[in-house]
């Protein structure tokens, strides 16, 4: 992978060419950021580039024998260790799975990983097994490059058997690089943090999701940005929500609205039966959209209209009426009941029980605050 692959993160790029340019590159690295921000990308473009036979200032040659089989993640001096199962399980016994796994999305979270090499409710952990492993391939000489380097992905798995890597983390063999990619600083023992220089990578703005959507997926700029304002920095919440396009959730959420502020029994039914069948990973992204919708609403209402809120033209116009109907208290309200519905749909309630019911208590939050306001005009004569 070339770092111009990577999408955003220029910054960590930048920093990153210049260490590895300039030979000042530590020996151990950690990268550190939310998920889906690209780390574990960040961390195979730095492994090619060192690898490189022709690297220039700004990126790796990609031409090359070494970088053909570092983009192919087959380069025997470029070595993988992540979270598995089993209670003796080492890496490499999932090498192809994670090839394959990682060539199609780098930015794939730990619950994709496991479930591809079935773990179904197995906890994934990173073993003594595999910590010996690791010593061993870098004890070794290396095979076709001056670099021996390794990705360890999610060292958070490592847990108290980190104590048998620090060795050789901190005097590694000659030309040996070790990249971390984490998440979590927390579960990381101290004696490997104080081992490792810190790279810290931040989540990627929405303009940059927005051009990595629109560059992967062939998405209009539209579509690109509404995915990229639910995922909130997630490239892979983002990818994942670019595959549920042909269902327009903001569409679909403004129609709930209307049906449940007009309250007909008959319309909201139908809504519902119609709803019900789109199955619940749609459902389940269909709520997160209506809570991103109130928590920009909020902004919008806060700030009297003049908020930069993250919402599409037509949403926005619907948000600013919205302003004038609902006061912060039912917006709460909403919130708490679209994540009780999150919740039960997680638990496989029944769609139409579940979502009539939220579609009678919506009109109720939103007519009790539609008739205060009819009170209101009545008493001061302007109806």
């Amino acid at each position: 992978m070339l770092f111009s692959e990577v999408i955003g993160q220029e910054s960590a790029k930048g920093r990153l060419k210049q260490m590895a340019s300039g030979g000042r590159l530590p020996h151990a690295l950690l990268f550190l950021g939310p998920q889906g921000s690209g780390k574990l990308a960040l961390a195979i473009a730095l492994a090619q580039y060192l690898l490189c036979e022709n690297p220039g200032a700004a990126d790796a040659c990609g031409v090359c024998n070494q970088c053909n089989k570092a983009a192919k993640l087959i380069h025997p001096d470029l070595h993988f260790s992540y979270p598995a199962v089993g209670p003796k399980a080492i890496s490499d016994h999932f090498l192809t799975h994670w090839r394959q796994a990682v060539a199609e999305n780098p930015y794939l979270d730990v619950n994709q990983w496991l479930q591809t090499i079935g773990a179904e409710n197995k906890q994934g952990n990173i073993t003594k097994e595999e910590c010996v492993n690791i010593i061993k391939k870098l004890s070794l000489k290396t095979f076709e490059n001056n670099y021996k380097i390794l990705i360890m992905w999610l060292p958070e798995f490592l847990r108290k058997e980190g104590n048998r890597l620090l060795k050789v983390i901190e005097e590694p063999p000659e030309n040996t690089v070790f990249i971390l990619v984490a998440e979590e600083q927390e579960l990381i023992l101290n004696t490997i943090l104080s081992r490792c220089q810190i790279v810290h990578i931040k989540a990627l703005s929405d303009e940059e999701t927005c051009e990595g959507l629109m560059r992967q997926k062939s998405l209009s700029r539209e579509e690109a940005l509404t995915a990229a304002y639910l995922a909130s920095g997630n490239f892979n919440e983002a990818l994942q929500l670019a595959a549920q396009q042909g269902n327009n959730n903001a569409a679909l959420f403004l129609e709930w609205m209307r049906h449940c502020y007009k309250g007909n029994p008959i319309d909201l039914v139908n809504w519902v039966d119609s709803f019900a069948k789109l199955g619940r990973e749609n459902q389940k992204h269909f709520l997160r959209y209506a809570l991103h919708f109130l928590r920009e609403f909020n902004i919008l209402k806060v700030s009297g209209g003049q908020g930069r809120a993250r919402l599409q033209n037509e949403e926005l116009q619907t948000a600013k009426k919205m302003t004038a109907i609902l006061e912060l208290e039912q917006v709460e309200q909403l919130a708490k009941l679209f994540s009780d519905c999150s919740y039960a749909v997680e638990r496989n309630a029944n769609p139409k029980v579940l979502f009539l019911d939220a579609s009678i208590q919506m009109h109720k939050i939103m007519k009790g605050k539609l008739q205060e306001a009819y009170t209101g005009l009545k008493a001061a004569n302007v109806l």
